[in-house]
């Protein structure tokens, strides 16, 4: 590509020194990055008389570009022979084309709030025909879907991770509650992938187990240990698709249910006595921890503490994997931050024109973060888990979920 050399005047100074900032820096990055496009394609800088040439400028258009630091002005050089397609509109984020698409279909369809009007239109024109959604929307599908649907085959997942995040969506004439379930898988060489992420009217036990076998049939092999809340469609889908593998029950959740049972006068003593038993060094120095608050605590807070001890085996699963491991896997916390991240795309749209919308907003944006992680850093080192699988006996290494 021709040299890129941005110049920034003084109306972008103020809008940089006044908020504006990350949009206004960004506008002649981009406006430069088109220009030099052009000349690569015109084979030519501006004004260059040269044998080398293959077509002529002809002018600019406005075009605006959504960004995840606002919305931008491009201005984008035309070519008289009309064949000049800029690289930048793909490598736009997949995520921010579905965000404008959902906005586009919530106008078209005539249940758009005002603020969502406003933005479609300042993004995309007064006008625009059902048929440029349908094409977009095509296009978009087919890149998510791909992702979506990849083969899993080519490595084991020991842990799996998995949660839903509630959406709403307009559903045979209503705004009906949806869920998107979203599965987060470790790989063998201690690597984070998005598994995937499936569009279902409610989290049951049907919606889940259709979910963990599509993974499964997917290839998604080698699962020792699946994280999750106690939802209990969630954990009896375990029971029949993940024979052989653990159930860590997320402690985060199971604390929360525990507080919210425990008085407030005894609430420091039983947070000092969960700290206690989540980090026991081994699962039977977790039930001597129980068994000491229990008796500080008998009489006082009966109904948290029969909440603790119904879910204190599954919450200390976790403590039979070498110590490196367990922080990172004795809760679902790294899935529900990803959630929140999709979260502040989802609640510029809030009601979702149909389920095809939602899965699109959602599977963009994870499919996005799917390949920070996986070209990025390792999350966890696997040599030691290696060596626990290899060296442990079958009847003291992770005790499987029972089979119903």
């Amino acid at each position: 590509m021709a040299e890129i050399e941005i110049t920034i005047d003084e109306e972008q100074i103020e809008d940089i020194a006044s908020g504006r900032g990350l949009a206004a820096l960004l506008r002649p990055v981009l406006n430069e990055i088109l220009e030099a496009e052009m000349t690569d394609h015109v084979n030519a800088e501006p004004h260059e008389r040269s044998e080398e040439r293959t077509g002529r400028r002809n002018g600019h258009y406005e075009r605006g570009l959504t960004t995840r630091v606002g919305p931008v002005e491009l201005t984008v050089p035309r070519d008289r022979e009309g064949t000049f397609d800029t690289a930048l509109f793909e490598r736009y984020q997949r995520s921010e084309k579905a965000l404008v698409l959902a906005m586009m279909e919530m106008v078209i369809n005539g249940v758009s709030t005002r603020k969502v009007k406003k933005i479609t239109e300042e993004l995309c024109g007064r006008e625009f025909a059902k048929s440029t959604v349908s094409d977009l929307t095509r296009d978009l599908n087919e890149q998510v879907e791909a992702w979506n649907e990849r083969p899993l085959d080519d490595m084991e997942y020991p842990f799996v991770l998995v949660d839903a995040m509630q959406l709403k969506v307009r559903r045979q004439g209503a705004v009906r509650s949806t869920s998107a379930l979203i599965l987060v898988g470790v790989n063998e060489e201690g690597y984070r992938e998005i598994l995937g992420v499936r569009i279902a009217n409610s989290e049951t036990q049907e919606s889940w187990k259709e979910t963990f076998r599509w993974l499964k049939s997917r290839g998604l092999r080698g699962v020792e240990l699946v994280v999750s809340d106690a939802h209990e469609g969630l954990v009896d889908a375990l029971r029949l698709c993940f024979q052989g593998a653990t159930w860590q029950r997320c402690q985060t959740h199971l604390r929360r249910n525990v507080l919210d049972k425990t008085p407030t006068s005894h609430s420091d003593t039983m947070h000092r006595g969960l700290d206690n038993i989540f980090e026991a060094d081994s699962q039977e120095d977790a039930r001597s921890a129980f068994n000491e608050l229990a008796a500080e605590l008998e009489g006082k807070a009966d109904r948290a503490l029969k909440t603790l001890e119904l879910g204190l085996e599954d919450a200390t699963a976790v403590l039979r994997l070498p110590e490196k491991y367990r922080r990172r896997l004795r809760t679902t916390n790294a899935l529900e931050r990803l959630i929140e991240e999709v979260r502040r795309l989802e609640k510029v749209i809030r009601i979702f024109p149909n389920e095809e919308s939602a899965w699109r907003l959602v599977g963009a944006y994870l499919a996005e973060r799917h390949e920070e992680w996986s070209t990025g850093r390792r999350y966890l080192k696997m040599d030691e888990y290696r060596e626990w699988k290899r060296t442990t006996e079958p009847e003291k290494q992770l005790q499987p979920v029972a089979a119903e």
